[in-house]
């Protein structure tokens, strides 16, 4: 196999699956072959010796040789990875497991085999316990000892590669659950005429948690507390905002704390806590009354909610505050609500609606409406209509009152 130092050798004529008449047994076999292998090798007997074993291999890979360390650093820092790296551990500028350390330290994802010499076997050994794959002795291996030892150490570096992606997944599962835990929490509801029901869920596979949350407290003297908000972005660090927001609105709540009063200390938390002084959240914080007759809602840049009486739904918004942490020192409003017998209030986060559907149409509150006919289970239609596009969101429904 012909090539010069420092260039690719070429391919053979390509052939496409329609111009084959039948598939190459050999390279079917071998279907993790590497299309390309760098060789960093000083020596030039030795890189005719490698091209010829190559050659006699029956692999088909691209041979690239280099004199030294920092021609191969270069070469990859340019962005090409090889899919192997055959290095010799004695170059003008890089020994033994020095060699080895600094060309991991290049190409972590590639697979390395070293070169050593005959009465070398122990510093071959030696790098493959610091992290090359495999090793060879020049001159000792025939052809197919050389690329089963390529074949292999590209095999174990992508079991390798897959066995640590697998335990990073297992990391953020377990990391995902604890803060999903957190983030739904147990309603503390004592009263049986008080209906709650919530639907927390991401709008694709695998997807990552966000900062959605929620909750609802009954204090001692008959009150039911609920909020719903929404820490802008997605990921695990805006859930772990989620989780310290709805923890210290349900102490804040639990303690007494008057409605506006809990929304400014609220913000100095978000304040204090959060890492970007761009993050914010929004939120809707609802008071219902010992009767059950009226809720007092304060709203922090967050969507409005759905009012249900028998027979009609209305999208409810009135006056609303800037979300939390977007303008400090700001204030929030509060708006008093009547509550109809048989009604019920369906709160809900931005991914609800903010989706496009089939036809590429942007969804709006407005759309929500004809949905939530009180003729059809509520969660049946969230899933029928959106579940194909729905982000991370939340939805709760509150029935406070039932009629005797």
């Amino acid at each position: 196999m012909p090539t010069r130092t420092g260039v690719p050798a070429p391919h053979g004529p390509a052939t496409t699956p329609q111009e084959s008449s039948s598939p190459d047994p050999g390279r079917l076999a071998w279907l993790g072959d590497p299309d390309t292998i760098l060789l960093v090798e000083d020596d030039e007997a030795d890189v005719m010796l490698v091209e010829e074993l190559l050659a006699d291999s029956g692999m088909h890979a691209s041979l690239t040789a280099v004199r030294s360390l920092a021609e191969a650093a270069c070469l990859l820092s340019q962005g090409t990875a090889p899919g192997c790296v055959l290095l010799d551990l004695h170059l003008p500028d890089a020994q033994g497991l020095d060699a080895v350390t600094r060309m991991l330290a290049a190409a972590p994802g590639t697979p390395v085999v070293v070169l050593t010499g005959l009465a070398e076997e122990s510093a071959g050994l030696a790098a493959v316990a610091a992290g090359a794959q495999d090793y060879l002795i020049k001159g000792q291996a025939p052809p197919d000892v050389f690329g089963r030892s390529i074949r292999y150490a590209t095999q174990r570096k992508h079991v390798e590669q897959a066995s640590a992606a697998l335990q990073r997944s297992a990391l953020r599962a377990e990391e995902n659950a604890r803060l999903e835990r957190a983030l739904l929490p147990t309603p503390l509801i004592r009263t049986g005429a008080f209906d709650m029901v919530a639907r927390y869920r991401p709008g694709r596979a695998n997807a990552l948690l966000g900062g959605d949350f929620y909750d609802v407290v009954e204090t001692p003297d008959g009150i039911v507390h609920a909020v719903i908000g929404d820490v802008c972005g997605h990921g695990a660090a805006e859930a772990a905002i989620g989780v310290c927001l709805r923890v210290a609105w349900r102490s804040l709540v639990l303690s007494g704390a008057a409605p506006a009063a809990l929304m400014g200390l609220l913000e100095q938390m978000l304040m204090a806590e959060r890492e970007d002084d761009h993050l914010f959240a929004t939120l809707t914080h609802l008071v219902f009354g010992p009767d059950q007759r009226s809720v007092r809602m304060l709203r922090a840049g967050h969507p409005g909610l759905l009012l249900r009486t028998p027979g009609h739904v209305d999208l409810v918004e009135g006056p609303a505050g800037p979300a939390v942490g977007l303008e400090p020192g700001a204030s929030w409003p509060e708006q008093e609500l009547p509550l109809p017998p048989d009604s019920g209030l369906v709160l809900f986060t931005d991914g609800l609606y903010e989706v496009q559907g089939v036809n590429e149409e942007l969804y709006s509150q407005q759309r929500l409406l004809p949905s939530f006919s009180p003729r059809y289970p509520f969660f049946s239609i969230i899933t029928q209509q959106y579940s194909f596009t729905i982000p991370l969101s939340v939805c709760i429904r509150i029935t406070p009152f039932s009629s005797p």
